[in-house]
């Protein structure tokens, strides 16, 4: 790997919807840079002292997003290191100019097969406690993949990929990112 991925500068900010691997993909990224990884969920789940399902009963989802927020904005304030963000959190315009301003974007794009086949029958989804929770699956993916579009890092993770294969393509991508980044900075004196 280039200089440029010797020092983690910025928070690497994992998005993308529930099953496209943020949260097992982000714990190896993390071991391959040598970083500290956190999962907002947990982080989330530890600063209310309730699971996830119970927040959304018993406070709502307005509650939990603004809570949502409020730990990715205190995360973002740590050392540099790999969080994996809730699958709505990155809809905030306010969570999404914060990542922008001290973090790095990386939306782990799926399809809907592959992240039907990584969630169905796996509890503590709320959103998915419908009657067809295939077609919120997609619903979801029809309102937030423009959301996550505006990543900086665009990464496709299928059902045929390992998650060591999507630490590889993370990487490539982030030695391009910083790259552009260093010349950016170049042009300008």
């Amino acid at each position: 790997m280039g200089a440029a991925l010797r020092k983690l500068d910025k928070t690497l900010v994992l998005v993308g919807l529930m099953g496209c691997g943020k949260s097992s993909v982000g714990k190896r990224l993390a071991a391959r840079l040598g970083v500290g990884f956190v999962d907002t969920d947990d982080e989330i789940v530890q600063a209310a002292g309730m699971p996830i399902p119970e927040i959304f009963q018993r406070l709502g989802e307005p509650a939990f997003r603004d809570g949502e927020a409020k730990v990715i904005s205190r995360l973002l304030e740590g050392a540099p290191g790999v969080m994996a963000t809730g699958g709505g959190a990155f809809m905030a315009p306010m969570v999404r100019a914060e990542i922008e301003r001290v973090g790095i974007s990386v939306w782990l794009r799926a399809d809907l097969d592959t992240l039907w086949e990584r969630v169905r029958g796996k509890s503590g989804r709320p959103l998915l406690e419908t009657e067809n929770p295939k077609n919120v699956l997609a619903e979801l993916m029809a309102a937030r993949y423009p959301q996550y579009a505006a990543a900086d890092i665009v990464i496709d993770s299928h059902m045929d990929n390992s998650h060591e294969t999507v630490v590889d393509d993370i990487m490539r991508a982030l030695a391009g990112f910083n790259a552009v980044k260093d010349t950016e900075k170049d042009t300008d004196k």
